[in-house]
Formats: C-alpha cells, sequence, structure tokens
C-alpha cells in the first residue's frame, strides 16, 4: 500500500487502529496529566485530513486527529497523533508543518491542538521533540510536541496493569535478551487479565498488534503454558480459548511443527474485524469440536466462508458445514 509517496505496511496500520480504538487508555497510560485534564466522553475521530508536507513535498493524511472535550476551558480541541516506526531526521519539522497546517484551518474552531509523537523504532536513542528558531536578541520560535519513545520505556512499570494499550505494546518496550521469556509470560497474564473486561474483536486487535512485535518461539511458549496451567488450571485453559492457533498446532499433544502466522489480505477490513490470527500448520488430530467453535466465532464476527478457508487453509465446504453445525 503507498500513502503519500511512502511504503505502509501492516504494522502502521495496526497502531493505527490500536490508537483509533483505545485512544482514552494511551493518553491515560503515558500522560496521566493530560488524561485529567480531557473529557474522554466527548470524544470523536475526525476525518483523515489531507495535509502538504513542503519538507518531502508531498501530500499525506495524518495518522489520527481526535476532537475532544478540555474540562477547564469546556471547549473542544484537537489532539494529533503520529506513529513513527522508522529513523528520519527531519522528523520534528514534519511535526512542526503538521501543526502549522493544522493551526492555519481550524485556530478559529479550537483554541488548542496538541501533536503527540509515538517513536517505535528498535534503536534506542533520545528523539528530538523541539523547533526553535531564534536570533541573538529574540527568541522568535519555539515548538514543543509530546513523545513517547516505547523503547526507552521499562517494561516491568507496565506488567501490573489493566490497561488494553500496555499490553499490545509491551514488546516494544526497553527489554534484553534474557528478559524476553519474562515479558512473554507477564504479556500472557496481562492479556488473562484483560479478557474479562474486553469483547473478542478488542481483544484480537491488541492480540495482532502483540503479535506484530513477539518473536514466536513455540518452546517457549509451550514452557509459559505449562507453568501458567501448572499454578492455576483454569487459567491455563482460558488461555487456549485466547490462543487457538497453538491449540491447533497441538500443544495439548505435544505436536511442535509449528504454525505460520499472517493477516488475511484487505488490511483495513481485517483490522476493523480485530484481525483474524494466524493461519495454522500442523495436525489437528481429535480438534474438530475447537475448530467447530473458532470457526462459528469468526463467522459471527462478520467474517466469509472463503475469508477462513484461505486463512485457516480448511476447505470452504467444510467451513460451511461447520458453521451449520
Amino acid at each position: 500500500m503507498e500513502e503519500g509517496g511512502r511504503h505502509v505496511v501492516p504494522h502502521d496500520e495496526a497502531f493505527k487502529k490500536l490508537l483509533q480504538t483505545f485512544f482514552a487508555e494511551f493518553i491515560a497510560l503515558f500522560f496521566p496529566e493530560l488524561d485529567r485534564l480531557l473529557d474522554h466522553s466527548r470524544t470523536r475521530l475526525l476525518m483523515q485530513e489531507l495535509l502538504v508536507d513542503v519538507v518531502g513535498q508531498e501530500s499525506r493524511s495524518l495518522d489520527l486527529l481526535v476532537e475532544t472535550r478540555y474540562k477547564s476551558l469546556d471547549a473542544f480541541i484537537l489532539v494529533h497523533i503520529e506513529p513513527q516506526s522508522y529513523r528520519q531526521s527531519d522528523f520534528h519539522e514534519r511535526m512542526f508543518i503538521y501543526f502549522s497546517r493544522l493551526f492555519e484551518k481550524y485556530r478559529k474552531t479550537y483554541p488548542i491542538i496538541i501533536p503527540i509523537a509515538i517513536f517505535s523504532a528498535d534503536d534506542v536513542r533520545e528523539e528530538q521533540n523541539t523547533l526553535t528558531m531564534t536570533i541573538p536578541e529574540q527568541d522568535i520560535l519555539y515548538f514543543h510536541f509530546f513523545k513517547v519513545e516505547l523503547r526507552r520505556q521499562d517494561w516491568r512499570r507496565f506488567i501490573t496493569s489493566d490497561n488494553p494499550v500496555a499490553a499490545a505494546l509491551l514488546a516494544k518496550m526497553g527489554y534484553n535478551k534474557k528478559e524476553e521469556r519474562e515479558v512473554r509470560a507477564a504479556y500472557l497474564r496481562m492479556i488473562l487479565r484483560l479478557q474479562n473486561n474486553l469483547d473478542e474483536a478488542r481483544m484480537a486487535l491488541i492480540m495482532s498488534v502483540a503479535d506484530l512485535y513477539f518473536k514466536l518461539d513455540m518452546k517457549r511458549d509451550e514452557e509459559i503454558l505449562r507453568a501458567i496451567s501448572e499454578e492455576n488450571p483454569q487459567e491455563g485453559e482460558q488461555i487456549m480459548k485466547l490462543m487457538p492457533a497453538w491449540s491447533r498446532a497441538g500443544y495439548e499433544e505435544g505436536i511442535k511443527e509449528g504454525i505460520e502466522k499472517g493477516i488475511e489480505q484487505g488490511i483495513e477490513q481485517g483490522i476493523e474485524q480485530g484481525f483474524q490470527q494466524g493461519a495454522e500448520k500442523g495436525k489437528e488430530t481429535g480438534k474438530t469440536m475447537e475448530r467447530k467453535l473458532i470457526i462459528q466465532k469468526f463467522l459471527g464476527k462478520g467474517f466469509s466462508p472463503e475469508q477462513l478457508a484461505e486463512t485457516l487453509e480448511i476447505p470452504v465446504d467444510e467451513i460451511r458445514e461447520l458453521g451449520k453445525q
């Protein structure tokens, strides 16, 4: 997919959908002081704003533009959120240009415009979030935007949180190779807690985003699941219901032939439905009942038999038959 001359990967679309769905939770997680100033009951997404970027000499749409109410002013304001997944030396200039375009168009409508950047690149570094212009006698310009640098976040601060954004982005936070298993286990426990408060579509969205960052390691995941099951058998059973790909791959029977993960074509439709996760490869002996329940759930969410057949590599006639049952 191309947008404004740059290639947009599924990661960008998934990240955008996460922020659209959990805007209030994102603000509360990373900007609690700002969160207390906003009335999220009066929040709505605005249509994508097409802006001319004079730095890159291209037109592009902003990733996320939200209207929300600022309590003390009793007025609506704009919040612009821009995810940035790669290094770009002039990014701070771009943020100023986007802010300027928004100010030019909306200055009589919204008294405040809040720009926020989310940096998710793998390298850890201090991202510039100011733009200044001065002469010896006078400061001409000082522009400052909010920022979140995911790799500079301590993942341990978030593992007790019931915030869905924390769970979705835990794998992008700062940890070393030795901590990978611990991070994965913490993520799974967060998912277990969240399932009591969120519907299946939102849970699927969270897990789909997280799976873009976690490296699949069946042996490690089996060990984690076994430990969770031993501590609390009910939790282990719930994990299996949430992660049908593992179950279909034969986790219970020790089958380790692996699974292939993918997000179905038509990424916008897939994200909107909460993302169909995983295309499984492996033996499914004795799994007919589980397969039926999984297929019926996704058919109930609006996926067509043809989409499920292509994604799960199951004949479409079998999909229809199991759906009827």
